[in-house]
């Protein structure tokens, strides 16, 4: 039977009907934008000012896009996804630290994030990386430029990286897959560096680290290319986490205020076709190139599927993992993970106070999700009225 990610059903399962009606409401609430922005400003403003209304936040968005504030309650989402063959990228979404000590703590969570996954008795094959929480976004911005650095800088360069090799060591020893985060285009060199380093040390036999290639920017395609002809000469497999980008009106923007050309695809449709022939160009080379596919877009997973069968690639090959963000998008996840496929979530988890900020964020920052809420709410909508007519 042809693959369709309109079966609601099956894409809904997993929900109560009570859940299922806290899940309507809060996107029909998101349908309209002007509201989305009031609620967005409010939710600011609680953090900011201390006011009383975080239980709200928890009980509604937090609730529907998080996995929970500790491991623990991570862990018990985990498994509720996995009775529906759903894995889980535990995320520890806390970003943007500038000190020593936040740069201590980010270190140990994400270690206990990779050991907790290894002994959990949930399927947790990913934790994903956010280099940012390691080193000040203003040090990779000077690595970057390719600016001399002082001995100082080099020193707090040298000590990001030893943190980044543990992570990576303790990955491997526990048979955990890492996923290095991308960023903003004018850091990204230094991430993309070290990120090469650690494949080429930790990825000989099976591929524990991956690099993201965010596909919006005209030139990833051909540094898939690059960076997977570098892998075959160093004798390495290239891990590659697919997803179309989250910076876009704010990359468009800084390069017209710095008056460089913009690194982002001119239309959608150009990235649309970037991410589609960088999945084909990975599913060409299977053996030596493992894709996570990150993607909201059924027509990618689709093409993605159709070229599995085509050259005869089993749905449970552990080079190809489709993931859609907890929350949005289970008519993809669950109707994949239903027809053999291997597909989970990406599950942010931490504190309300970091992860609601982490969330809008992203929001601002990615208009695709935004476009997403109308989609989310029909689909919710039909589950809700086949749940009424059994």
């Amino acid at each position: 039977m042809a693959l369709s990610f309109e079966n609601t059903e099956l894409a809904f399962r997993y929900k109560s009907n009570k859940e299922l009606n806290k899940a309507h409401l809060l996107f029909k609430a998101m349908r309209i934008s002007w509201l989305t922005k009031i609620g967005m400003k409010m939710a600011e403003w609680v953090f900011k000012f201390h006011l009383p209304f975080t239980g709200i936040l928890k009980a509604t968005v937090f609730k529907q896009f998080c996995g929970g504030e500790t491991l623990e309650e991570a862990g018990l989402t985990s498994l509720h996804l996995n009775k529906f063959n759903v894995g889980v990228a535990l995320d520890y979404s806390v970003e943007g630290k500038e000190s020593e000590n936040d740069f201590q703590r980010t270190l140990e969570e994400i270690l206990k994030a990779i050991r907790f996954a290894a002994n959990s008795n949930a399927d947790i094959p990913f934790v994903p990386v956010k280099v940012t929480g390691f080193v000040r976004f203003d040090l990779l911005a000077k690595l970057h430029a390719g600016d001399l650095l002082t001995n100082a800088e080099q020193a707090e360069w040298e000590k990001a990286k030893s943190r980044l090799h543990e992570i990576a060591k303790v990955a491997k020893e526990n048979n955990i897959r890492i996923l290095i985060d991308a960023e903003h285009s004018w850091i990204q060199i230094p991430l993309d560096v070290i990120t090469d380093e650690l494949m080429e040390k930790y990825n000989k036999e099976y591929p524990y680290v991956y690099n993201t290639f965010q596909m919006y920017r005209h030139d990833r395609l051909s540094f898939l290319k690059k960076s997977h002809k570098k892998a075959q000469e160093k004798g390495y497999i290239l891990g590659a986490k697919f997803v179309r980008g989250a910076y876009m009106e704010l990359e468009r923007q800084r390069a017209l205020e710095k008056g460089y050309p913009s690194p982002i695809n001119a239309t959608k449709a150009d990235t649309d076709k970037e991410f589609n022939q960088a999945l084909k160009y990975a599913l060409e080379h299977i053996d030596e190139i493992a894709s996570f596919i990150g993607t909201h877009n059924e027509e990618s997973c689709l093409k993605a599927t159709r070229i599995m069968e085509e050259k005869g690639i089993p749905a449970t090959h552990k080079h190809v993992y489709f993931s859609q963000l907890y929350g949005m998008s289970d008519n993809i996840t669950f109707n994949l993970a239903a027809a053999g496929y291997q597909a989970g979530k990406y599950l942010p988890y931490g504190p309300v106070k970091d992860v609601i900020p982490y969330l809008l964020r992203r929001a601002e920052e990615n208009s695709s999700v935004s476009d997403q809420t109308g989609r989310e709410f029909d689909l919710l909508d039909q589950e809700k009225k086949r749940r009424k007519s059994i």
